[in-house]
C-alpha cells in the first residue's frame, strides 16, 4: 500500500506550529505544508494526489466546499480558548476573543459569570475579519485572541494579537486526518473486493447514471443481456432491454423489489434501487436472477429443512389469573403489541417477565418473525458485547472465522427481549442507547454498520429510577427503554389467583414429568390452605418448582401434614405446623388471629410469622382468602 498522503495547509501563525509538527509523522505518512489560501490553495490540491486536507477557520471552510477530497478543521477546545484569554489577559484587562463562524456561548456564559469583560466577535470572510479588526480597535481594546488572519490584521492595527489555535489541536487534527485516511483506504480496499465479487455472482447487476447510461456491468447480466459488458458500457439500459428499464427508478427514486420480466427466452426476477450518494441521487441499480435457479434452490432448501418450533412459545392467555392486577397487565399489554415502540417490564423475578414479553410478541404484526432473548446478568461484560452485537473476523483472538452475527441481528424484523436489563454494563448501556436511536448495530472489530430492524422489549427486576439517580444506569437509555411501561405482581399481591395457578401448572407438570397428578390432587386443599399463608418470594417460578417438587414425590403425600412439611419445609418456618386435614376456611381465619393476639395486636409483626403481607393478612380476617 502507497504512503498516506496529507497536506497541511497555513498560513500566517498557523504555518509554524503546522511545520513544527511534521516532522513527527514522517514514519506513518507523508505530511506536507501548504502556503496558500483560498483559491489558490484549491489548485494547488486538485493538481495534487493527496488523501486528506488539513486547514482551519474560513479558509479550512472554502476548502471544504470546492475540494473533493475529505478536509479535517482544526478544532479550538475550551482549554485552548482559556489558555489564550489568560495570556491576553496577561497583556491588557481590555481583550477580546474573534471566532470564525459563530461566538461561543460558553464564554458568553463564563464572562457573564466572572465579568471579565470580554469582548466576542465573529468573521466568516475576510472582509468581515477587517471591519472586526477595526470596530474593536474603535472600542479601545488592546489584545485580540483570535485565529491567524485576525491576529495578523490586530498587530497591523496596533494592538496585540494572540494566536487562538495551540499546539495540541493542530496535532489532533493532524492525527484525526491520518486516521481518516487509513479508513479511506479500507474502504477502497472493500471497493476492490466487492467488484471482485460482483464478477463471481450468478446474480446479474448493472449501475446506470441519471441519464440511464450503463456505467457498471458484471458479467453474469452481460451474459443476461446478450452482450459483452464493453459493448454495454455507455449505451442506455432502456435501449438495450426495455423490459428492465430504470427510468421509473430514477425519476421517483425508490425502491421496487423483486419484479418479474420476461427477456428473451428467460425469466427474470429483477429488483431496483435508487444509488444515494451524501443525499444525491447519482444513478440506479438493477439485480437480477434466473427464476429457474430460484426455483432449484428453493426446491432443494424445503427438501433439507426440517420444520422449527416457534421461537416465542406463549400468548398473552397464558398469563393465568383473574385478579385485577392480573387482567390490567393484559389490557395493557395487547395495547403494547399494537405499537412498535419499546417495552420496559418490571417485576420480580418469576413473575412471568419474559412469558409477557413473548405474548406481546406473538399479538403483534411481528408474530411470525424471530423473538429472541438474552439475560444480561448471565454473561460477563466481554461475553455479553459478543453475544449482543456480534464479532468480525479476527476481531479478537479466538474470533470465529468469517465472523459472527450477534443477537440484535439474529432477531432482525422481529423482536429481541432483554431480560434482566438492569444488570447491563454501563459501557454496553451506550451501545444499546446507539441501537436504539440509530437503529443499527456495529459488530465488534468492524468499521461499517448494519441497518436493523428490531423490536426491543426489556425487562428488570430493578428499580431501575434508582439506579439512574445512582449513576450505575444511564438516564437517556431509561427513558428510551421506558416508553411504553408494564408491571407484574407479586404472587403474594395476587393470591386470589393461586388456585388457578395451581390447577393449570399442576396438569403441566404431571403430562411433563410423566407421573399421575392424582396424589397431590387429593392434597389440593391443604396446600391451598398453606400456599396462601406463604410470601412466595420466588413468585409464579417457586410455585411451579414446589409442584413438580410434590408431582415427583406424590407417592410420600399420603403421610399426612408431615409429609408436606418434609417435602415443602419453607411453609413452616415462620408458623406452628397446623393440622391441615379438613381445615376449613374458618380455622385458617381463627390460625390468623391466634398468630395476631399471640403478637400483641401487632400486624406487621403477625404478617411477618406468616409471612404475608399487609393486605392479605386483612383479607384473612375478614375470612376473604
Amino acid at each position: 500500500m502507497s504512503e498516506t498522503r496529507i497536506v497541511a495547509v497555513g498560513f500566517h501563525r498557523l504555518k509554524g506550529l503546522l511545520q513544527a509538527l511534521v516532522p513527527a509523522y514522517r514514519a506513518v505518512a507523508d505530511v506536507g505544508v501548504l502556503d496558500k489560501g483560498f483559491d489558490e490553495a484549491v489548485a494547488d490540491l486538485r493538481a495534487r494526489q493527496v488523501d486528506v486536507v488539513v486547514a482551519a477557520g474560513s479558509n479550512g471552510a472554502y476548502l471544504r466546499q470546492h475540494l473533493d477530497v475529505p478536509v479535517v478543521l482544526v478544532k479550538v477546545g475550551g482549554f485552548d480558548v482559556m489558555r489564550a484569554l489568560g495570556r491576553a489577559r496577561n497583556i491588557s484587562p481590555r481583550i477580546a476573543l474573534v471566532t470564525y463562524g459563530g461566538v461561543a456561548d460558553e464564554v458568553d456564559q463564563f464572562d457573564r459569570l466572572f465579568d471579565l469583560g470580554i469582548v466576542q466577535r465573529s468573521y466568516t470572510t475576510e472582509e468581515d475579519a477587517r471591519d472586526v479588526v477595526r470596530e474593536l480597535k474603535a472600542l479601545g481594546i488592546e489584545a485580540v485572541v483570535a485565529p491567524g488572519l485576525v491576529a495578523d490584521l490586530a498587530d497591523e492595527a496596533g494592538m496585540v494579537g494572540v494566536f487562538l489555535y495551540s499546539q495540541d489541536a493542530v496535532r489532533e487534527a493532524i492525527d484525526d486526518a491520518i486516521e481518516i485516511a487509513r479508513i479511506g483506504r479500507i474502504e477502497l480496499a472493500k471497493r476492490e473486493r466487492l467488484n471482485t465479487v460482483l464478477g463471481q455472482l450468478t446474480d446479474g447487476v448493472v449501475a446506470v447514471d441519471l441519464q440511464e447510461r450503463i456505467d457498471n456491468v458484471n458479467p453474469a447480466m452481460a451474459k443476461f443481456l446478450g452482450a459483452p459488458a464493453e459493448a454495454l458500457l455507455g449505451r442506455t439500459l432502456s435501449d438495450v432491454a426495455p423490459e428492465l428499464s430504470l427510468r421509473t427508478t430514477l425519476r421517483d427514486a425508490r425502491d421496487e423489489p423483486e419484479q418479474i420480466h420476461r427477456h428473451g427466452n428467460r425469466t427474470l426476477v429483477a429488483s431496483r434501487m435508487p444509488i444515494v450518494e451524501d443525499g444525491r441521487l447519482t444513478g440506479a441499480v438493477l439485480t437480477c436472477q434466473d427464476a429457474v435457479s430460484i426455483h432449484r434452490v428453493d426446491r432443494h432448501l424445503r427438501a433439507r429443512q426440517a420444520p422449527r418450533e416457534a421461537s416465542a412459545r406463549y400468548e398473552l392467555s397464558h398469563l393465568t389469573g383473574t385478579s385485577p392486577a392480573v387482567l390490567s397487565a393484559k389490557a395493557r399489554a395487547e395495547h403494547c403489541a399494537r405499537s412498535q415502540a419499546t417495552v420496559l417490564i418490571t417485576g420480580e423475578s418469576g413473575t412471568g417477565k419474559e412469558l409477557l414479553a413473548q405474548g406481546i410478541h406473538n399479538a403483534s404484526s411481528r408474530r411470525r418473525q424471530p423473538f429472541v432473548a438474552v439475560n444480561c446478568a448471565a454473561f460477563p461484560e466481554t461475553l455479553l458485547e459478543g453475544e449482543l452485537f456480534g464479532h468480525e473476523e479476527g476481531a479478537f483472538t479466538g474470533a470465529r472465522r468469517g465472523g459472527r452475527a450477534g443477537l440484535f441481528e439474529a432477531a432482525h424484523t422481529g423482536t429481541i427481549f432483554l431480560d434482566e436489563v438492569g444488570e447491563m454494563p454501563v459501557s454496553l448501556q451506550t451501545r444499546l442507547l446507539r441501537v436504539l436511536q440509530e437503529r443499527e448495530i456495529l459488530r465488534i472489530g468492524a468499521t461499517e454498520p448494519i441497518p436493523i430492524d428490531v423490536r426491543v422489549i426489556a425487562a428488570t427486576h430493578r428499580d431501575l429510577k434508582a439506579q439512574v439517580a445512582a449513576g450505575a444506569f444511564r438516564s437517556d437509555l431509561y427513558y428510551r427503554l421506558n416508553i411504553l411501561g408494564l408491571s407484574l405482581p407479586a404472587l403474594r399481591d395476587r393470591l386470589e389467583d393461586l388456585p388457578m395457578l395451581f390447577a393449570n401448572l399442576l396438569d403441566k407438570v404431571a403430562t411433563r414429568v410423566g407421573l399421575p397428578a392424582t396424589p397431590v390432587a387429593a392434597v389440593a386443599r391443604e396446600v391451598l390452605a398453606r400456599g396462601t399463608a406463604y410470601a412466595w418470594p420466588g413468585n409464579v417460578r417457586e410455585l411451579e418448582n414446589i409442584v413438580e417438587r410434590l408431582v415427583v414425590h406424590g407417592n410420600e403425600l399420603d403421610g399426612g401434614p408431615e409429609a408436606l412439611q418434609s417435602l415443602v419445609p419453607e411453609w413452616f418456618e415462620h408458623a406452628p405446623v397446623v393440622t391441615l386435614s379438613g381445615q376449613s376456611r374458618e380455622a385458617g381465619v381463627r390460625h390468623v388471629r391466634d398468630v395476631l393476639a399471640a403478637c400483641g395486636g401487632d400486624r406487621a409483626l403477625a404478617c411477618e410469622r406468616l409471612g404475608i403481607s399487609r393486605t392479605t393478612l386483612w383479607r384473612r380476617l375478614q375470612g376473604n382468602a
